[in-house]
């Protein structure tokens, strides 16, 4: 079959035939050696941001560092300028990798990597998936994600989509008569791997046990389940492999970053230490060691566009006892789960939804710092944010209209700016909080 997806990502200037190369030498550097290659690597990237990066100069104060624990931590918040204050030397919006976060832990942003660190988050993505006979440009993909429903959004999506062999199943609306339709679609689809949310993908899966259906007695073609962006608990992982018959795959990544970590063919969550640096902190700062409960905080070892230098990703872990250099094992992940909102309609829609509501106050001048949506009866929602600017009618308007437009008419808002959000005792913000319970 014709390679359209490697052959996309070369149109679009990732220098994929050297990042792969490049990938493959770091994949063979031994477990004796790879400590040494780490902190090379990490003192390589610091010594550049400091020579080029005026942004990150001015962060640490100095243009020099003398120990690697005395760096200071970065978060989200840092981050919430113009992006073109942000760049390094050399870098513009033209000639970098540009993307927005999420927003799922409260604190948006806009970021950008250069297209050879960009190559090589893709071809660490190829090898891992290729561990379970996942080939991207011919495994053809079910997708559960959510889309743009502008027109030139959405037709950019379903372009993407089209190269990377993949079907979507918009996750807008994940009721009986909307999953009735994706099973048939599975009936007549010989899908290889299903990707996308946690929760609308377990939502499928108690789906198909009121049904007592296992999913390969419809689609014996399938191979695995790869789930990500939220938590997967092990009670919906145990319903998932029963319902559809094959692996439960467990990823966890950043846009901004890379994969993070990915469950290997042995179970274990395998972070991935190719091309980041992830610690564990304690509240004060401090390494912990393995075993040991702290923040998340990661370095991403060859983005010379943007700094991610200790970056607090706003996540709880631990790092697995017998973690190496070469292969850290992720042993627990705390947080990153997404309430579901129940409409007048009956209309079920993930918190992950709002992602696509919240594109729209994601402005680049950073006035929106933080924010939260809570349900908090079955037609009403109230959004709380931090601003330096209250919003103004026409960004309330232009709110209400996505989220019109995503979720269904009737629904009521309210909108607070406050001094600050309430956090929860891992000091995370959940973009999106259900009441209703």
């Amino acid at each position: 079959m014709f390679q359209f997806f490697n052959l996309s990502l070369r149109l679009n200037g990732f220098p994929m035939k050297k990042a792969t190369s490049e990938f493959e030498k770091i994949v063979s550097i031994s477990e004796t050696d790879f400590e040494k290659y780490t902190i090379e690597k990490r003192n390589e990237i610091v010594d550049f941001h400091l020579k080029h990066n005026k942004s990150y100069q001015e962060f640490i104060g100095e243009k020099s560092f003398s120990t690697w624990e005395n760096l200071p931590i970065q978060t989200k918040k840092d981050f919430q300028k113009p992006l073109s204050e942000r760049l390094s030397d050399g870098c513009t919006l033209k000639n970098v990798y540009v993307n927005k976060t999420s927003g799922s832990s409260g604190d948006p942003f806009i970021f950008a990597k250069d297209k050879f660190c960009h190559a090589l988050t893709w071809a660490n993505i190829i090898s891992k998936f290729g561990w379970f006979d996942i080939d991207f440009n011919t495994s053809k993909q079910a997708r559960f994600y959510g889309i743009p429903l502008d027109f030139i959004g959405n037709k950019k999506e379903r372009m993407k989509d089209v190269l990377k062999n993949s079907y979507r199943f918009p996750i807008f609306d994940l009721s009986d008569k909307f999953l009735e339709t994706v099973l048939v679609k599975f009936k007549k689809t010989n899908f290889d791997y299903i990707n996308g949310y946690t929760s609308s993908i377990v939502l499928f899966a108690k789906f198909l046990q009121q049904k007592n259906i296992v999913l390969t007695s419809v689609c014996p073609t399938l191979k695995c389940c790869v789930v990500t962006s939220e938590m997967l608990f092990e009670e919906d992982k145990l319903l998932m492999e029963k319902q559809f018959g094959v692996p439960i795959i467990n990823e966890y990544g950043a846009s901004e970053l890379d994969l993070i970590a990915f469950q290997n063919p042995k179970g274990e969550w395998q972070v991935n230490s190719e091309s980041l640096f992830v610690e564990i902190l304690d509240e004060n700062n401090n390494v912990l060691p393995n075993g040991k409960e702290g923040r998340i905080v990661i370095t991403s070892l060859y983005n010379k566009a943007h700094p991610f230098i200790r970056y607090d990703i706003g996540d709880i872990g631990i790092l697995d006892e017998k973690s190496t250099f070469k292969k850290p094992i992720l042993k627990k992940l705390i947080g990153r789960t997404n309430d579901i909102a129940i409409l007048p309609s009956g209309k079920i829609a993930p918190g992950l939804t709002f992602y696509y509501v919240t594109k729209s106050i994601i402005e680049d001048d950073g006035n929106v710092k933080e924010f939260v949506i809570k349900q908090t009866k079955i037609d009403t929602f109230e959004i709380e944010y931090v601003s330096e600017l209250e919003l103004n009618e026409n960004q309330i308007l232009t709110i209400e209209k996505a989220i019109t437009t995503y979720l269904e008419n009737g629904l009521t808002f309210t909108f607070a700016r406050k001094e600050k959000l309430e956090r929860s005792k891992s000091g995370k913000l959940k973009q999106f909080v259900s009441m209703m319970k």
